[in-house]
């Protein structure tokens, strides 16, 4: 089975991406975190068989290793001034491929090609939730039926109840939770989950957190 897997990422510029992490990081030591976890996101989609990886994108790239990796992907711009706007539109714009949509972000370095095609086995829609309340993968067999995002509220400890509130009418599967990566504490634990990733590799660099 094929299907679209869909990335929603921002470029890793020092101060725009993963500031919950400093302090203990630097802005610059965060963008290079954020940049590891991103590889490792792309390394994973790339290799997942049946996919089609689609990469959602805010911002202008400025690090050789990630245009390389984005080269092997489809990159659309994200459109909207919100991130659920932006949500509704990178579907939107991905349903020309007539293709099912499991989308994630990039603060999941540790998912992998073996989860990444599971994930994708659904019949309407799936949802995974993450730690923190929100969501880290949605999956529709119809990408129109993500305007529904549009009145979810987004990053609160609820967003993931409110988007399964959203889905009512369809057979939605629940898929693995996991931890996505906004704080030191979820690093630390995405770590220990992962320990041979560039993600892990990065923090250890910066952090001295052991792998």
């Amino acid at each position: 089975m094929r299907f679209c897997l869909l990335i929603m990422a921002k470029s890793p510029v020092p101060g725009q991406v993963k500031t919950r992490l400093c302090p203990p990081l630097s802005l610059e030591e965060a963008a290079d975190v954020a940049a590891a976890s991103l590889l490792d996101t792309l390394d994973a989609a790339l290799s997942t068989p049946g996919a089609v990886p689609v990469v959602a994108l805010a911002g202008v790239v400025r690090r050789e290793d990630v245009r390389d990796a984005l080269a092997e992907c489809v990159v659309i711009p994200q459109r909207g001034w919100t991130f659920a706007e932006r949500l509704v539109h990178a579907h939107a714009d991905i349903a020309r491929f007539g293709m099912p949509v499991l989308q994630i972000g990039m603060d999941t370095p540790q998912v992998t090609p073996a989860l990444l095609e599971s994930c994708a086995e659904f019949e309407e829609a799936a949802l995974g939730f993450a730690l923190d309340g929100g969501w880290w993968a949605l999956g529709l067999r119809d990408p129109s039926r993500a305007s529904v995002l549009r009145d979810v509220p987004m990053s609160r400890a609820d967003t993931g109840t409110r988007t399964l509130d959203a889905l009512q009418g369809l057979k939605v599967r629940t898929l693995p939770i996991l931890s996505d990566v906004d704080t030191m504490v979820d690093a630390r634990a995405v770590v220990a989950q992962a320990p041979r990733t560039r993600f892990a590799t990065a923090l250890a660099d910066v952090a001295a957190v052991p792998r």
